[in-house]
């Protein structure tokens, strides 16, 4: 992902885990990708699922992610096709998930402000920028590694390419 154009969908600070992928459904859903995104953000915008394209992203404000560690508060939105999901902060933990499972996730807090739901940004990973409205936006560059992993869809896959085949 060098420089690629995205749709918003703008919400607070403070969403956390239940809120992204219901404690409800933990252990009711299938790891189907489709039945996660069903889910996805269902208690928060009843409308997200249905909506929700391909390549969009997630902007929001502090804390996004707080609470339990589920992993499906990720993979629920990787599976209704969000790219990235851009906040003030993040929870440790769902940062760490959300690479773990190949989504990006960048931390940029003077674009909350600036966006609202369904306007167009574009990221820019090369130059560490996010464009919107004719400004520019810029993020902490992500660790060489981290871009790795992302690169090669998560962890598992990261690591199945990096490992040699007599450690596997």
């Amino acid at each position: 992902m060098t420089r690629t154009s995205h749709r918003v969908w703008k919400y607070g600070d403070n969403v956390n885990t239940d809120v992204i992928f219901p404690g409800k459904y933990t252990y009711t859903v299938s790891r189907d990708p489709a039945e996660l995104a069903r889910h996805a953000l269902e208690d928060l915008d009843p409308s997200f699922a249905a909506n929700v394209r391909r390549g969009d992203v997630i902007v929001a404000g502090r804390n996004w992610g707080n609470g339990s560690s589920r992993e499906q508060a990720v993979t629920c939105l990787l599976a209704a096709g969000v790219q990235a999901v851009i906040a003030a902060s993040f929870a440790r933990i769902y940062f760490r998930n959300a690479i773990n499972s190949g989504l990006l996730v960048i931390e940029c807090p003077a674009i909350v402000a600036a966006v609202s739901t369904g306007d167009e940004l574009v990221i820019d990973m090369a130059a560490t920028q996010i464009h919107f409205d004719g400004r520019s936006y810029d993020f902490p560059p992500l660790p060489q590694q981290v871009r790795d992993i992302l690169d090669a869809g998560g962890i598992i896959p990261w690591l199945r390419a990096n490992t040699p085949r007599d450690k596997q």
